[in-house]
C-alpha cells in the first residue's frame, strides 16, 4: 500500500506543480523500482491502488452523507467527464471500467473483489487505473479544503493507526 501511495502522491504533486508529465529522472526511477518487483509485489502495488480508490471513495461517501447526498451520484459523473477529456490516458473503452471501479468502491465493495469478476487487470488498464486514483485523490484534496496533501495524509494516518494496532 505504501508503494502505491508514493506513486499516486508523486503523480499528484506533478499535477499541482503544473508539470505535463513526470520528471524524466523520476520516471526512470519509478520504472526501475517497478521492474524490480516480483509478480507478487507488483500485484500488491496494484491492490494498493485499488485500496486507495476504496479509501478515498469511503472518505468522500462520509463527506457527502453529512449533506445527505450520494457519493456515487456526485463523484462518478464528475470523474467520468474528466476522463473523457483525457483521451490519451483514458481510451474510450476503459472509461466504463473505471466508472464501475468508482461505483463499486462508492457502494462499499472492494475494488479488487469487484474487478475479479472481469478477470485480471490488463496492462492497458494500468495507466487509467493510476490516473483514476490520482483524479480521486485530487478530488478529495479539493473538497476537503485542507490543502494539496490531505488525501496523502488521510491514507498515511490510516496506515499509521493500522501499524499501531
Amino acid at each position: 500500500m505504501s508503494a502505491a501511495l508514493l506513486v499516486i502522491d508523486s503523480r499528484l504533486r506533478a499535477v499541482y506543480d503544473g508539470k505535463s508529465g513526470t520528471d524524466p529522472e523520476e520516471q526512470r526511477m519509478l520504472e526501475e523500482v517497478a521492474a524490480s518487483f516480483a509478480p507478487a509485489e507488483a500485484r500488491a502495488v496494484l491492490e494498493g491502488v485499488c485500496t486507495l480508490v476504496y479509501l478515498y471513495m469511503n472518505w468522500l461517501g462520509k463527506a457527502f452523507a453529512e449533506h445527505e447526498e450520494d457519493v456515487v451520484e456526485h463523484v462518478v459523473p464528475s470523474l467520468v467527464a474528466t476522463m473523457r477529456m483525457m483521451p490519451r490516458t483514458f481510451r474510450p473503452e476503459v472509461v466504463p471500467m473505471m466508472a464501475g471501479l468508482l461505483t463499486a468502491a462508492g457502494t462499499g465493495l472492494s475494488p479488487t473483489l469487484w474487478r475479479a469478476q472481469y478477470g485480471p487487470w490488463t496492462e492497458e488498464e494500468m495507466n487509467p487505473l493510476e490516473a483514476t486514483a490520482v483524479l480521486l485523490a485530487e478530488y478529495v484534496n479539493r473538497i476537503s479544503g485542507k490543502g494539496n496533501d490531505f488525501a496523502t495524509s488521510l491514507v498515511s494516518d490510516v496506515l499509521s493507526k493500522a501499524e499501531q494496532d
